[in-house]
């Protein structure tokens, strides 16, 4: 399959492929390239609803210009294949708000044999520096997003990634906009429900409450999803 970088023409025709319905597969067989290719072309370029194939053209001609991690020299098929995953999966990430370093060492964990890595193992798969493992680090477990445990061999923390990471991610968010939206229904309700301002957050706090509790509701209910 061709190893180049995708053309104006071709991210032309990813984009008549995702308004036409196709999967990521069926797109990848009609430009002989990698589904890995297509999925992480679509996911850092706004996803399949919002893909727009000139935007995502000079978006990746400025990621040239700043410079992107390289494929490992001589990678075999396999080799090459996880390395797209790997570099699709963080701009994903990346496009759902997260900062770069942080989606670095979330996915770098996802893509873990078992989810389970120390910061020394993190700086030195990343290449990076221990005091920007330990700055993602804190963020992710703030954001419920990862865990920290001891481990009482190695006498070191461990950071853990595992099958409830998005419920408890899930349910830290929710909570916390829960909390938004009971201080917006206060606001509104001290400012006056018949003034324009009032009226306004109140109508924001209602809103974000019921998703917030339609949210936790629907975390509980498919926690146990099976794979």
């Amino acid at each position: 399959m061709p190893e180049g970088r995708l053309t104006r023409q071709d991210r032309q025709r990813i984009a008549t492929g995702l308004a036409d319905g196709r999967s990521y597969a069926e797109i990848a067989r009609r430009l002989n390239r990698p589904t890995s290719t297509i999925s992480r072309e679509v996911g850092r370029n706004g996803g399949p609803a919002d893909y727009r194939p000139e935007r995502a053209h000079q978006a990746t001609a400025r990621r040239a210009r700043r410079g992107t991690p390289a494929r490992p020299p001589g990678a075999g098929p396999r080799e090459r294949e996880v390395f797209d995953v790997e570099a699709g999966a963080v701009d994903m990430v990346i496009g759902m708000g997260l900062p770069k370093m942080m989606a670095r060492v979330l996915i770098g964990l996802w893509l873990s044999q078992d989810g389970k890595l120390t910061a020394a193992e993190l700086s030195r798969g990343l290449k990076v520096s221990p005091a920007s493992i330990s700055t993602a680090v804190g963020y992710l477990t703030q954001q419920g997003l990862i865990r920290r445990e001891r481990d009482p061999r190695r006498r070191r923390d461990i950071y853990v990634v595992d099958d409830d990471a998005w419920y408890h991610s899930t349910v830290l968010s929710s909570r916390r906009t829960l909390a938004a939206a009971e201080i917006a229904k206060a606001a509104g309700q001290a400012l006056g429900p018949d003034t324009p301002v009032g009226r306004r957050l109140a109508r924001g706090g209602a809103f974000l409450e019921r998703i917030s509790l339609d949210a936790l509701a629907s975390a509980e209910r498919w926690r146990d999803l099976p794979p």
